[in-house]
């Protein structure tokens, strides 16, 4: 079983959306603006995970983690060089391997291995998915970017997905949500709509793959439109199995 904490939901979407603006700007063809309005949000989401966890229960790794990435993006918030762009999400690394072990409810050596990958994959998770989307309205301020980012974005959610949907079935995870052997105190309805959501957004990422093969400029738009759905069904597919197997 692994405990659900919003301050390690918060630090995992900031190294994760970080990390994936390294590996966006590290062919240096985004706009400096696209780096900047990252690096400030994800930054604030990392002061919001420091605050979280002083308030409702410190893991000291996490909290010095993220005070580590909110510091580093800030102060490269204007940073022209890509490689940099590493230096926020490895800062964060130490603090997410810490929230993975920290969230284990049991002492063996298994059910903390399946704790630590469900943090760790949900980190390059939300990251990519969010990224995806906040790539996908870049375009709008700098419409001759090339379209193979957001098709390398969109390929590593579709990478990513079937981790993440693996990593929530693994015991005890949400086959026994599914079957009622954990109840989610909805008649099954929870287990039955976190399955959909992890479904949908396999789907989501697949349909907007094809959009981008599409020629006109409107197939980016319509490729963000469904990004943004995804990010909610991607929540959902994280966050709700996280809460119903911290029972």
């Amino acid at each position: 079983m692994i405990r659900l904490e919003a301050a390690t939901v918060m630090l995992q979407w900031a190294v994760g959306g970080l990390g994936f603006l390294w590996f966006t700007t590290r062919r240096g063809q985004v706009g400096p603006g696209y780096g900047m309005l990252l690096r400030i949000t994800y930054a604030l989401f990392a002061v919001i995970a420091v605050v979280l966890g002083f308030r409702y229960g410190v893991v000291a790794v996490r909290e010095a983690s993220g005070i580590a990435v909110a510091i580093a993006a800030l102060v490269l918030v204007r940073n022209t060089n890509p490689r940099l762009d590493l230096i926020a999400p490895i800062l964060g690394i130490p603090g997410i391997v810490a929230a993975g072990l920290a969230a284990s409810t049991d002492l063996s050596v298994a059910d903390s291995v399946v704790s630590l990958a469900r943090v760790l994959v949900g980190t390059a998770f939300l990251g990519a998915v969010s990224d995806a989307m906040l790539l996908g309205h870049w375009y709008l301020v700098q419409p001759g970017m090339p379209r193979k980012l957001l098709n390398e974005m969109t390929t590593a959610v579709l990478w990513i997905w079937p981790f993440e949907v693996l990593v929530l079935l693994a015991p005890t995870g949400m086959i026994s949500v599914l079957n009622g052997t954990i109840d989610d105190g909805w008649d099954g309805v929870l287990g039955w709509f976190w399955l959909a959501s992890a479904i949908v957004t396999g789907v989501l990422a697949f349909v907007t793959r094809a959009a981008l093969k599409e020629r006109s400029y409107s197939a980016v738009m319509a490729a963000t439109g469904l990004m943004y759905l995804a990010i909610l069904t991607a929540f959902c597919t994280d966050i709700v199995a996280r809460a119903l197997l911290a029972g």
